[in-house]
């Protein structure tokens, strides 16, 4: 991808789509095109195509989306779907009529199934039922999927599909209500250490097990494919390790500060046992995480105190 090209990030005040474009900054791209909500409804396909055809980009990173916890996957399925559903529709589409030379679309790894086999490998889409706490946005994610490799089979586009893991870092949602475990519990082992409080109250048993990428890493690896990667198959990027919730909660009480109790609320929903990717393809294109998840933890929490706990 040539750094001098017309590069435009859907979603770049997101955690996703700003890492990728302060990667791409550091790369030396020097035509990088953003828009906010307010400035283009990504749901809206007029909007959408009156853009792409006045732009012009080259590239497209379609880092925008509708996300959050399982709260508010398990409030707002409606939102997930139909929002998800209108901005995947709108801007691949407008970016085969309107020429786009290659586009990577940003998944997730709730797309594959509740029970699927771990580490869970890119064949293992569509081989078993869904997590029921977020299928909506799951299923809204698996036809933005279908979408790129139907008008790569049609059409010959060039457009590609990376399915990440739990992701963190800078930028992050620390909002209780609709924001993921990690970002969450930073917030609440922080209130409660300021607050003095004895213990935490962390949702579910502790046992289902996750992976977790910084969002640098993850903007890194979508550089590396746009870079060197062409092809209709999912392409997964993950760290390739995992630990449960209460090892997670632990390594971030510990990281806060925090010296009180844990409390599990085992009445809360678990959500998936385990979700762990196989980035054996990725590896293979030679491409690897850098950054460990502790030292992760302390830049997200560095960020959440001069960013936002001033809020609080």
């Amino acid at each position: 991808m040539e750094r001098s090209a017309r590069i435009f990030v859907a979603g770049h005040r997101g955690l996703v789509g700003s890492a990728i474009s302060r990667r791409l900054q550091r790369a030396g791209a020097t035509n990088i095109i953003t828009r906010t909500k307010e400035e283009m409804d990504l749901r809206d396909q007029a909007t959408v195509d009156r853009f792409f055809a006045e732009e012009h980009p080259e590239y497209v990173f379609l880092a925008a989306a509708k996300v959050g916890g399982i709260l508010a996957n398990s409030m707002y399925p409606a939102d997930f779907i139909r929002d998800n559903l209108s901005m995947e529709l709108n801007i691949i589409d407008a970016a085969y009529r309107h020429g786009v030379r290659k586009l990577l679309f940003l998944g997730s790894s709730c797309i594959y199934p509740k029970l699927a086999p771990q580490p869970i490998r890119e064949e293992c889409l569509l081989s078993g039922e869904l997590e029921p706490t977020n299928d909506a946005y799951a299923i809204a994610k698996i036809a933005g999927i279908k979408m790129c490799q139907a008008y790569n089979r049609q059409y010959g586009s060039d457009f590609i599909a990376v399915m990440p893991t739990n992701l963190y870092g800078p930028g992050d949602n620390f909002d209780l209500q609709n924001s993921h475990v990690l970002p969450a519990l930073i917030r609440k082992f922080y209130e409660a250490k300021v607050g003095r409080s004895s213990s935490v109250l962390i949702w579910g048993t502790g046992t289902p097990r996750r992976e977790f990428l910084h969002v640098d890493d993850l903007a890194d690896a979508c550089l590396f494919l746009m870079d060197r990667y062409s092809g209709s198959e999912i392409i997964n990027v993950g760290v390739g390790e995992d630990l449960s919730v209460r090892e997670l909660a632990e390594l971030v009480g510990s990281v806060v500060g925090f010296t009180g109790d844990l409390v599990f609320d085992t009445s809360k929903l678990d959500g998936t046992p385990r979700k762990l990717l196989d980035v054996t393809r990725v590896h293979g294109l030679g491409w690897r995480a850098k950054i460990g998840l502790r030292e992760g933890v302390e830049q997200t929490y560095q960020w959440f105190l001069e960013h936002t706990a001033r809020g609080l």
